[in-house]
């Protein structure tokens, strides 16, 4: 691409042409130079044998000064000619654009003979066109603040793109932003992100610059680790040291609290709470609903990471345990002791397997 270079290469011409002359200016200011000097020379005898007055000398002094001064103002107009020249030169050569790469216009918004609107502090200059290099491609994908931290380089991604919505294709983290992407969510909200760069890998042929796309980028990796669905985590305020069973009564009362004693529970039966019982410090607290005897326990757990449909447990319950999963909304109002009992899953209720209600 070349910008009209007409005023430029005149500009060159103009200064090639002041060079020239200050050159022969130049010449001319040291032949001038040398006659003074001759003539000095030729004062200074002269007035050495009485022939020559002292003005006379003086005179011959003086215009040889003002030669050299002529000499060197002519050789300083000559040396600023051609710095000139040499920007002209300069902008002479950046009317032809060449491209750092090589690749494919994607878009081209501008025709032979229109202006173009040079940048300033505060305006964007015109874009003239965009080349994109479709060997290689790329996914900018803006990541939350509370999980852009555990993003590191080098680590895999899953892409998928919405105009190949039977494909996924792989990748890796290549560069990670660290200014923050504001956006306002409504009201006085707003969600804050991380822009991270995604390289595909291999060829991609069919797949073009601006196509949406969603990334799903692996963080950890863990093999045969203990696990629990997204669904059987919930929060509860513990330690929660007793359970009131005085809606019961009789037996079932009895049966109940030595099943809860089982679980490490005091079994709340007493008509008034003991000084010991009322004070018990409790925090919010991630665990779970342990399903043992036909009564829950809520036992509390640590969580590793997160996967699509489950969370690494890293301590708390152990495998063959069986634990209470379902909707927020019931996992919320579930109860210490409640008694619940194992439900098989119907075909209108999903996958077969064993549950509790």
């Amino acid at each position: 691409m070349e910008i009209d270079p007409s005023s430029y290469r005149s500009a060159v011409d103009a200064l090639q042409a002041s060079i020239r002359s200050s050159r022969a200016d130049l010449e001319l200011a040291a032949a001038s130079l040398e006659k003074a000097e001759l003539d000095r020379d030729r004062a200074e005898k002269l007035h050495a044998e009485g022939l020559a007055s002292d003005e006379q000398q003086a005179n011959a002094r003086t215009n040889v000064r003002i030669e050299k001064a002529r000499l060197d103002a002519s050789r300083n107009r000559v040396q600023q000619l051609e710095a000139n020249l040499a920007a002209a030169r300069h902008d002479l050569n950046k009317v032809t654009i060449t491209a750092p790469m090589t690749g494919v216009i994607t878009r081209l918004n501008v025709e032979e003979g229109e202006n173009a609107i040079m940048g300033t502090l505060n305006n964007p200059g015109t874009v003239l066109l965009v080349i994109a290099d479709l060997g290689t491609m790329e996914a900018w994908v803006e990541v939350d603040e509370t999980e852009v931290v555990a993003v590191a380089l080098g680590q895999p991604a899953k892409i998928t793109i919405d105009a190949f919505p039977d494909s996924s294709f792989t990748g890796h983290v290549t560069e990670i932003g660290n200014s923050p992407i504001r956006t306002r969510t409504g009201g006085n909200q707003e969600a804050i992100d991380f822009e991270v760069k995604i390289t595909l890998d291999g060829s991609l042929p069919n797949i073009r610059p601006g196509l949406s796309a969603k990334a799903e980028i692996t963080v950890a990796e863990r093999t045969q680790a203990l696990a629990v669905p997204l669904g059987a985590v919930t929060v509860r305020d513990w330690p929660l040291k007793e359970v009131d069973v005085r809606r019961y009564s009789g037996r079932r009362a009895k049966a109940q609290a030595a099943a809860l004693k089982d679980l490490g529970f005091v079994a709340r039966t007493a008509k008034a709470d003991t000084a010991a019982e009322a004070k018990v410090k409790r925090k919010e607290t991630e665990g779970v609903f342990v399903l043992k005897d036909g009564f829950v326990k809520f036992v509390p757990v640590t969580i590793g990471i997160a996967g699509e449909d489950d969370f690494e447990v890293l301590g708390g319950i152990t495998a063959g345990q069986t634990v209470v999963t379902g909707p927020f909304r019931i996992l919320r109002e579930l109860k210490e002791g409640a008694q619940v009992e194992l439900m098989k899953k119907g075909k209108d209720r999903g996958k077969s397997g064993k549950g509790a209600r």
